[in-house]
């Protein structure tokens, strides 16, 4: 095989401290540790926009959420845009995808095939998954438009439908294989995080994190014992998958990517889930296993979703276009350091038109006075709003972003930050310090 078959787990709204790889003590996903032990563990992964349709318009393209017009929840990935499935196929890979798609805007009803991203040899999604389904069941649509029924757990069913693709391909082409799960998301409708049967007892004592406890409010205390049972079923499936994957003989030669759109901070930084700067909305589990991703490195080195386009593309052997943004893995697997970024660059909608830099020991964070972040994309205004040094304050308790002391150290984040909005295509802004005053409008 000239390429590798590349295999993408892809959770929603799930915490870097999840897995046993990042904290020991969850002891619960012995199958995703045991690929990083293999293969390669990001220890600072992060969001490029901590919002589930934006995020994925990113990853499937390798640009910007406001270069792509999908800023937002509910506008739809523009037919031009060339995808990493697109260009994979046109390498001469399979192309297959399963669950939530997110970038059609067509709701509940099924996703046309114009709308589909690239993937064109199987496709068993819905637009909107947590509105044709529950935890316990619900409808997705084949690739010919039609209702696939499905009862039991779903992300059980899911990783069902992936090993019903992977079981039944008749070519000896390498496949690429997007499988985008639903869990951890809370459930919309019903307002809660809707793990296995038995979660709630099962995974009540397990540790909570030191942000959620020192923050206080919150839903967490009800819903993180169903938060935890959600990211167990997500590791239970990808054993399945890998074992499909060796009962075929193909493990050794499939690069399978595990990674998330956002985390969760349960309420306690705004009023839902994400949409906020902080490390529990923005970082993220990232582990890669297979040709080129191996022997159970850990890189330390800061890591976007926006990486992995030009990474997968890297595995498959297609040249990374011009304009496309991020910088593949496998630089970083190399050692090749000195170029990589010092910082990762976000773009926050909906809760607000923001803007923010992580480096390794700062967060910064700018918002726009007079936008509203489901209307607008952006601005040419905007004001400075958090400042934490994550070295001395890991939990992000104390915003600097006022203080005096730290005014060097924000003259020099927010001159990068304004470079990094150029380099993603933005109009450079005027960033006001937290001292002036706004006037109403």
């Amino acid at each position: 095989m000239s390429n590798p078959n590349i295999l993408f787990l892809f959770s929603d709204q799930q915490r870097w401290d999840t897995l046993g790889c990042y904290h020991p003590a969850m002891d619960f996903t012995p199958n995703l540790d045991r690929l990083a032990a293999e293969g390669v563990r990001f220890e600072n992964a992060f969001t490029c926009q901590p919002v589930c349709g934006p995020a994925r318009a990113c990853l499937q393209t390798g640009r910007y959420a406001t270069q792509l017009g999908c800023y937002r929840n509910g506008i739809a990935l523009p037919r031009d845009a060339v995808t990493v499935a697109e260009r994979l196929h046109q390498n001469g890979y399979e192309t297959a995808y399963v669950g939530k798609w997110h970038l059609a805007s067509t709701g509940t009803k099924p996703v046309p095939p114009a709308l589909r991203g690239g993937y064109r040899d199987y496709w068993m999604a819905a637009d909107v998954l947590e509105f044709t389904s529950d935890g316990y069941g619900g409808h997705m649509f084949d690739a010919e438009g039609r209702r696939r029924e499905f009862t039991g757990y779903r992300a059980d069913r899911q990783t069902d439908f992936a090993l019903e693709y992977l079981q039944n391909r008749k070519c000896d082409r390498p496949f690429f294989l997007f499988v985008s799960y639903l869990e951890p998301h809370h459930q919309n409708n019903a307002g809660h995080f809707q793990g296995p049967a038995g979660s709630k007892e099962r995974f009540r004592r397990y540790p909570v994190p030191e942000d959620l406890k020192r923050l206080g409010g919150g839903d967490w205390e009800r819903e993180y014992p169903d938060y935890l049972g959600c990211c167990a079923s997500l590791d239970y499936n990808a054993g399945r998958l890998v074992h499909e994957l060796k009962e075929q003989g193909l493990y050794e030669d499939t690069v399978i990517v595990y990674t998330s759109d956002h985390g969760s901070h349960f309420r306690t930084r705004n009023g839902e889930y994400k949409r906020s700067c902080h490390e529990s909305s923005i970082r993220v589990p990232l582990v890669l296993r297979g040709p080129g991703f191996t022997g159970g490195q850990a890189v330390g080195e800061l890591a976007s979703l926006m990486d992995l386009p030009a990474t997968l593309l890297r595995c498959g052997g297609v040249e990374i276009p011009p304009g496309m943004q991020g910088k593949p893995l496998q630089e970083l697997v190399a050692g090749n350091v000195d170029a990589w970024p010092q910082e990762v660059f976000l773009q926050i909608s909906e809760s607000q038109v923001g803007r923010a830099l992580r480096t390794k020991r700062w967060k910064y964070s700018v918002k726009a006075p007079y936008r509203n972040g489901w209307f607008h994309a952006g601005a040419k205004l905007y004001r400075e709003e958090f400042l934490y040094d994550l070295e001395n304050d890991p939990y992000e308790q104390d915003n600097l972003v006022g203080h005096a002391a730290y005014a060097q150290v924000r003259a020099r984040l927010r001159q990068r930050l304004v470079e990094r909005m150029e380099a993603a295509g933005e109009e450079a802004p005027r960033i006001l310090d937290r001292r002036w005053r706004l006037c109403p409008r």
